[in-house]
């Protein structure tokens, strides 16, 4: 197994189209910019699909499940046994991500990478074991580097799954108790900011709960500072499943499929795929704003605008398939609104 894959080219997005398509919006029946973001979302779908008609109307979403060794540091308001718990709950359609996947009528890829309390066999669920958990990092590493190539590889793996179906878009979810806390260690060495700055509620902790979630956080970060290079990072604090992100977004953007991004936990791995490789930023599309604390520090980092802000922070890619809509609408209102000559309507 190579991690020379991480580094191929991205495809890049069409210069020429993107000019027509803003030509286009300022001929349509409206003031120029009164529809915002959703103008500037349109255009850039049609510059990475190489169209002038761009659609999402066939969406991916892959929830990645794993399982923390640093759950361990009693950093969670749940029990672990939760992840395992909520990957049959996944199959078996009663999560929020499976109602919001059915209503889009897109397909849901639920992928087990290793959780304590093993669900087994379930249909519905893609097993890629890698373990039981991630190693708890305030001891050691998350990960040795053959499990972090395995993770990497099976975001990959969904891509391309997701590829062969002809995907217009690719949202990737999160499930893993602890994750917000790997998510928050990660974002600490990245940005080279203190955890206090980046560390949250995750499950619902109180004031308390957060105080010692960033005292495990500096534990980590101490034991880890000579860990300077992104794969590194993820590599020693990060998680199974933000891993599999990570090369879910690399292999969307060199395989020229848009990403739509969720909430923390995902944001952070778009910033360890866009540290690797900054050609993967012009492909994502960011859904929303989290009320989990370090969301907006990692949005600036990426000098990103999300769609909505509706005080989201459950993960699983619940906040990007809320948007979805909003993009499908974006598309349309591109596609189908008339220009002033066709509507007989003057300009100024």
């Amino acid at each position: 197994m190579s991690l020379d894959w991480l580094y191929a080219p991205c495809v890049h997005a069409d210069a020429d189209i993107a000019e027509s398509a803003h030509a286009h919006q300022l001929q349509l029946t409206k003031p120029p910019g009164s529809l915002g973001q959703l103008e500037a979302v349109a255009i850039q779908l049609a510059s990475l699909q190489h169209t002038k008609h761009p659609a999402v109307d066939r969406v991916w979403i892959s929830v990645f499940a794993a399982d923390h060794g640093v759950a361990e540091e009693n950093i969670s308001a749940f029990p672990q046994v939760v992840t395992g718990e909520m990957v049959r709950n996944f199959a078996s359609g009663g999560a929020a991500i499976s109602v919001l996947a059915r209503s889009l009528e897109a397909t849901l890829d639920v992928v087990n990478l290793g959780t304590v309390n093993d669900p087994g066999e379930i249909p519905g669920v893609r097993r890629a074991i890698i373990a039981p958990s991630t190693a708890n990092f305030c001891r050691e590493a998350a990960m040795t580097p053959a499990q972090l190539e395995a993770a990497l590889a099976a975001g990959a793996q969904s891509v391309r799954m997701a590829k062969a179906a002809d995907t217009q878009l690719f949202i990737g979810g999160d499930m893993g108790i602890g994750n917000t806390t790997s998510a928050a260690a990660l974002a600490s060495a990245l940005l080279d900011e203190p955890p206090s700055c980046l560390a949250g509620a995750g499950t619902g902790l109180n004031a308390t709960g957060i105080q010692h979630k960033v005292s495990v956080l500096e534990r980590a970060l101490a034991l880890h500072g000579t860990a300077k290079d992104a794969l590194e990072q993820l590599r020693c604090v990060g998680g199974f499943e933000i891993a599999a992100l990570t090369g879910a977004y690399l292999a969307a953007a060199q395989a020229g499929m848009p990403v739509l991004v969720d909430g923390f936990i995902t944001t952070a791995a778009a910033l360890v795929a866009v540290t690797i490789q900054p050609d993967v930023r012009p492909w994502l599309l960011f859904a929303h704003r989290s009320k989990e604390h370090g969301h907006a520090r990692l949005l600036a980092a990426m000098d990103a605008a999300p769609l909505v802000d509706l005080g989201l922070r459950l993960g699983e890619a619940s906040g990007a398939a809320l948007a979805v809509p909003l993009l499908r609408l974006a598309c349309a209102l591109h596609n189908g609104m008339a220009t002033f000559e066709q509507a007989g309507v003057s300009t100024a």
